[in-house]
């Protein structure tokens, strides 16, 4: 279905005060940024705040307001298991794997995470290991941004009647031009911001959209009227064995958090371990309410859209927003949406840069820096122009990559495992290149095979690589 706005005037009023800020912020850190560590890491100084509310939005954005939404609205309740699967990790990363990871990475003033990943490793196996771990970070993160490209680009499609690929465009180049210049500190705080407002949406319109629903009850009526029995069941149309695999599945969406650079990247700048106490109450918090919200949403619009056609599940978000919201309302939740998607890339495009210059090029050149991340953006772009694909689907595939590429290495160095460096490169390799195999194979219940397998096995190759173990 075409979204029609009912104030076209107000997105593009608000959107221009966001870019405006967006670019403010990005001249304020300029001139926080001196070198490379600070570019990249922001001389680890971030407040609880900022840190917090940084992951979250780099952890979310297209694919919690526009994938959860369209996966709820088609799939029904079994959609529910996305939120323990996600906070599982988010509370393993916080809690346990935070403490840990923020002060060895003060102590040994670490700039990236693969800085851990490669500790204790040296000579030509360093060179190896870094090499591989780049690749990966450079691939999953091309991706990754792609798919926060593919939704910005579509949203001012429709806002502004244009075509897509000159929405992309606009889009790429404006989130370039203040992440090239304003490095770490400005992708931290336009994150933080971009947070707040995704917040404000996630409260706003499920509110709206029960309201109009007639309120709980009335949704469970409304749903057991329209929907499938599938769509009504806990496991979907999995029964049995199957069931069991996709609630596994599910759940496995929360060994991510353990290997992702960018928002790990967050927990090692945090300023100190006062900061990062509050920060995770912060975070959770925050990921409680705008998950839970989207999934309402979701199940709202199964109810309210039943004579609707909708093409695209991954548009309901803005397909009830025009329907539901008053017009200043909805240009302000359109335009506040549209800059969040827009804006998440950026702490990737950092992070994949950092693996370049920083780990593999061993360079504090702000140029060269600035220079890899406009290769990366450029990249990300063509394949978000050419190989287009569902925006949920291509975020799990680059989460699950990265997840199963580093988390298994991440918990065994902060668990100080010796491990032979042999092990910790062919960890790091079939980790990735097993979510690549599964990830082109057929789907399993959960996509049980895609989540899971790969992280196990990297584990597994970490305990045979142990120094007294077998591979050597």
């Amino acid at each position: 279905m075409d979204i029609e706005l009912p104030s076209v005037g107000v997105v593009w009023t608000t959107l221009v005060v966001y870019f405006v800020a967006l670019f403010a912020i990005g001249a304020w850190a300029r001139r926080r940024t001196r070198d490379g560590d600070t570019y990249f890491i922001g001389g680890r100084g971030l407040g609880a705040f900022v840190g917090s509310l940084s992951y979250a939005a780099g952890s979310s954005s297209a694919w919690t307001i526009l994938g959860v939404s369209g996966i709820a609205f088609s799939q029904g309740v079994s959609a529910v298991w996305l939120l323990p699967g996600t906070l599982t990790g988010h509370v393993l990363a916080w809690f346990w794997l935070g403490r840990r990871l923020n002060a060895v990475a003060h102590n040994n003033r670490w700039v990236t995470l693969n800085d851990l990943v490669a500790s204790g490793v040296a000579g030509r196996q360093r060179a190896a290991l870094l090499g591989v771990a780049a690749l990966v970070v450079a691939i999953s993160f091309t991706f990754y941004v792609a798919a926060q490209f593919q939704g910005a680009a579509a949203t001012f499609a429709n806002i502004m009647d244009v075509g897509e690929f000159q929405a992309l465009l606009l889009g790429a180049g404006i989130l370039l031009a203040y992440t090239l210049v304003g490095g770490f500190w400005a992708v931290s705080v336009t994150d933080a911001l971009q947070a707040v407002l995704m917040l404000f949406a996630a409260l706003l319109l499920p509110l709206f959209a029960l309201g109009v629903v007639g309120g709980a009850g009335s949704l469970g009526d409304g749903l057991a009227a329209v929907a499938t029995p599938g769509q009504l069941s806990l496991t979907g149309e999995h029964q049995g064995l199957l069931a069991a695999g996709f609630l596994l599945g599910m759940v496995s969406i929360g060994l991510g958090p353990l290997g992702q650079p960018h928002l790990l990247n967050r927990i090692m700048a945090i300023r100190d371990m006062g900061q990062l106490r509050l920060a995770r109450k912060v975070a959770l918090g925050w990921f409680v309410i705008v998950l839970g919200g989207m999934f309402l949403l979701g199940l709202c619009g199964h109810v309210l859209l039943v004579d609707t056609p909708v093409a695209d599940s991954e548009q309901i978000f803005f397909a009830l927003t025009s329907q539901l919201l008053p017009a200043i309302l909805a240009g302000v939740v359109i335009a506040a949406v549209l800059s969040a998607i827009m804006s998440t890339a950026d702490s990737q495009l950092l992070v994949a840069a950092s693996a370049v210059s920083h780990d593999l090029m061993h360079s504090t050149s702000l140029l060269v820096s600035r220079l890899v991340v406009l290769f990366v953006g450029v990249l990300a772009v063509v394949v978000a122009y050419a190989m287009p694909d569902a925006i949920f689907t291509r975020v799990l595939f680059a989460w699950n990559a990265l997840g199963a590429a580093f988390g298994p290495t991440v918990v065994v160095r902060l668990l100080k495992w010796p491990v032979r460096p042999g092990a910790v490169i062919a960890a790091v390799a079939t980790g990735f290149a097993l979510t690549v195999v599964l990830y082109l194979s057929p789907d399993t219940p959960g996509d049980l095979a895609e989540r899971a397998v790969p992280f196990l096995c990297g584990f597994l190759i970490l305990l045979l690589g142990k120094r007294r173990g077998l591979l050597r």
